[in-house]
């Protein structure tokens, strides 16, 4: 259940990072509702994860999720950059995503 646990705060994660960019500072209520729900629902199953991944691996497979699902969405949805070094870089992110998820003994 821990990487579950894991993959939903991931997912929620990159929820939240993305809702930032619609907060405006915090004086969006709805937005920095959900925002706010979403980070706190993200920490909580990250501590559940830990409770039995080490902390070294469920931090660095929370914020690779993070960090790969909110580049992938700003390219997609926010027009973000697509350049080759970018995306290759989002790829070595997820490689070691799942490079210490194949590793780890739980």
């Amino acid at each position: 259940m821990a990487w579950v646990y894991l993959a939903l705060a991931g997912v929620l994660e990159i929820g939240w990072a993305i809702g930032l960019k619609y907060v405006d500072g915090f004086t969006r209520l709805w937005p920095s509702v959900g925002t706010v729900a979403a980070m706190v629902a993200s920490m909580i199953l990250l501590a559940m994860a830990a409770r039995t991944l080490p902390i070294g691996t469920a931090y660095a497979v929370w914020t690779g999720i993070g960090a790969a699902g909110v580049a992938i969405l700003g390219i997609l949805w926010l027009g973000e950059a697509r350049d080759l070094v970018r995306v290759l870089c989002i790829g070595l992110i997820i490689a070691g995503t799942v490079g210490l998820k194949l590793s780890s003994s739980e």
